[in-house]
């Protein structure tokens, strides 16, 4: 078993006993713990279901490809599993299980010599047509960070609804750098606060902010330029 599954003090709690209290935790994370510890299988198997495929697309932001990040999180489950009785409510469990498959993935991706720190935006890919910055609204917006500030013209809000436009997205998304696609996808696909974003991912809210806000601009930008090409 890899030195990164074997414990789960290593994954951003410190040891402790089995059976760590979660009282801090919320009724339904405090609920599905004592569940998963009593060995439910069905329960387990249902959080792997609603779980897997977001788990899969951000450890494809540190290894080489998806059949590598299908492994990856094979060996996060493992790790999920070990750390049960050890986790300690710091966080809430799915931040937790996130924070374990960022940490094997990393493993993984160091492995490979393909391992993408946060930090590193400077060498981010600014290539290609940009729309002028105040097209959208500021990264430390209070309510919209990222957003359109106003509308594209002949971008009816319906178009966003067809499926074409559906692929489209997912398409960019997947062209983004691995640091911006990662927040995205938890932030915009699987809708998690930014506060969760944070501790999955061990990345600062300024930080959780500037990648959201550049990931957004850049998917929005290339749907402007589609919709301009559709429209009839």
């Amino acid at each position: 078993m890899p030195a990164a599954v074997s414990s789960g003090g290593s994954f951003g709690e410190p040891e402790g006993p089995p059976g760590g209290s979660i009282s801090t935790l919320s009724p339904e994370d405090r609920d599905l713990v004592d569940r998963l510890r009593s060995g439910d299988e069905p329960t387990f198997l249902a959080l792997v279901e609603k779980n897997h495929r977001a788990m899969v697309r951000v450890a494809m932001g540190y290894v080489a490809s998806e059949a590598v990040a299908e492994e990856v999180v094979q060996e996060a489950w493992i790790g999920i599993l070990q750390g049960l009785d050890r986790f300690e409510g710091r966080c809430p469990l799915r931040a937790w299980m996130f924070r374990i498959l960022v940490n094997c993935a990393k493993l993984r991706g160091g492995r490979e010599a393909r391992s993408v720190p946060f930090s590193a935006l400077e060498s981010e890919d600014e290539g290609g047509e940009r729309r002028p910055i105040e097209t959208f609204r500021p990264p430390d917006d209070p309510r919209w960070p990222g957003h359109w500030a106003q509308g594209p013209e002949r971008w009816a809000d319906e178009r966003l609804a067809d499926a074409e436009a559906l692929v489209r997205i997912r398409a960019e998304i997947e062209k983004l750098p691995p640091n911006q696609r990662q927040v995205i996808t938890l932030r915009d696909i699987e809708d998690w606060d930014s506060v969760e974003v944070c501790e999955a991912l061990g990345i600062s809210e300024a930080n959780q902010r500037v990648l959201l806000h550049r990931a957004r601009t850049k998917v929005r930008q290339s749907l402007a330029g589609w919709a301009a090409e559709v429209a009839p």
